[in-house]
């Protein structure tokens, strides 16, 4: 049987410098972010 390429644990990237953030009164790090529910809404004008 081979092993998955998905296994394990990986740690997401911080967010890059010099992002603007709507509704922010400051830049959002993922430590900022540990222990809560975060809602990611993806979209895109095609």
């Amino acid at each position: 049987m081979t092993q998955s390429p998905y296994v394990g644990t990986v740690r997401a990237p911080d967010f890059p410098q010099g992002l603007d953030w709507l509704n922010a009164q400051r830049p959002v790090s993922l430590s900022d972010l540990k222990g809560k529910i975060v809602i990611l809404d993806f979209w895109t004008y095609c």
